[in-house]
């Protein structure tokens, strides 16, 4: 049998590439525009009509679960999105996020969304495991601004496929050097490994509960929006001077849509040893929270025991008085941890 391999799983091919991967920009926006300017994105593969099996060889069918040993996995009832592995389901959820909803139209207004399942794609888990392509997705995204609209958020689900080759690329031209303390940059980075530290924030229970909603979704969905992996992430390595390798390990243990690439990538990135020309960025967690989240609704749903709390207070109960706790019925250290970090840093003007 020959063998022959086929490079399918970035939107720009590795041969079209307008230079050498030891060339390869540091910087994102450079990468981009040369790319844009300079590349095109292939065609896909047709569909094959028949698939070819060698003789002898019986069709046979999946095992179950329960047949491999296994037991299957009880869903949170929390969770909106209920990921479905395969090509059909990946195939479902493009038609019904472009094509039945026009979702893709609103992508870049509702991209940083936290709660619900049409806030932005949801195709991450498809293209990590190769359901589905992200050739694909651009051709369909091209059909669509043919055929209903183009805009802004059109363009930027595209440019965000085009991130996620960036990090391939980065992987190819670094190498081991993504896994490593000193990142890409070899820049220093703290090396703290407190287990209770951790234990705080992998758990949800850090007192601040825009961090502690975002990290049982997590827990508990194997999943968590964008906007919550940055804070989270700025979160483990600015405030809590964890060392960032903890966090990129947790969740390649966690996420359904883990891509290692896309998660390496990312974390030297928040820690400033990555491809970021601002190497000092910060996220001010509250200023976040109250952005994002501003009536509490996304907390309220993963941390049921500050459901009793005004939006006004939803995302700093440490700051309230001991009046306040009875009368809302929340005992700060018992019913809800107080903060593990310095909270004066975030004072916020609402």
């Amino acid at each position: 049998v020959t063998l022959k391999y086929f490079w399918g799983h970035t939107l720009y091919h590795y041969d079209d590439l307008p230079f050498e991967i030891d060339q390869l920009p540091d910087i994102f926006t450079n990468f981009r525009k040369q790319i844009e300017e300079k590349s095109t994105i292939r065609a896909t593969f047709p569909t094959p009509q028949q698939v070819p099996i060698i003789n002898g060889i019986q069709a046979g069918s999946l095992p179950t679960l329960p047949e491999l040993g296994l037991t299957p996995p009880v869903a949170d009832p929390r969770t909106h999105t209920h990921f479905k592995g395969g090509e059909t389901q990946a195939l479902l959820r493009l038609k019904h996020y472009l094509w039945e909803t026009n979702l893709i139209a609103h992508y870049k207004e509702t991209r940083n969304g936290l709660l619900g399942t049409d806030y932005s794609s949801k195709f991450s888990a498809w293209l990590a495991n190769g359901s589905l392509s992200p050739r694909q997705i651009y051709h369909s995204i091209k059909q669509y601004e043919t055929e209903r609209t183009a805009n802004e958020s059109t363009y930027w689900l595209v440019f965000e496929l085009i991130w996620r080759d960036y990090f391939r690329y980065v992987a190819m031209k670094y190498g081991n050097d993504i896994f490593k303390q000193s990142g890409i940059m070899q820049r220093p980075t703290p090396k703290n490994t407190d287990t209770t530290a951790f234990e705080h924030w992998k758990n949800g229970t850090t007192g601040i509960p825009f961090i502690d909603a975002n990290m049982r979704e997590l827990l508990h969905s194997g999943y968590m929006s964008n906007r919550g992996r940055q804070n989270v992430g700025s979160f483990l390595v600015k405030d809590m001077q964890l060392n960032w390798l903890l966090g990129a390990q947790w969740f390649e243990s966690q996420l359904i849509d883990y891509d290692v690439c896309s998660n390496y990538g990312n974390w030297q990135y928040l820690a400033g040893i990555g491809n970021d020309p601002r190497p000092n960025r910060y996220f001010n967690i509250i200023k976040q929270a109250y952005q994002y989240d501003p009536q509490g609704t996304y907390v309220k749903h993963w941390c049921p025991e500050l459901q009793q709390l005004p939006s006004a207070r939803i995302h700093e109960p440490y700051k309230l008085t001991d009046a306040e706790q009875k009368y809302l019925r929340l005992n700060l250290g018992k019913d809800y941890p107080k903060p593990c970090v310095d909270t004066q840093k975030w004072k916020v003007k609402k």
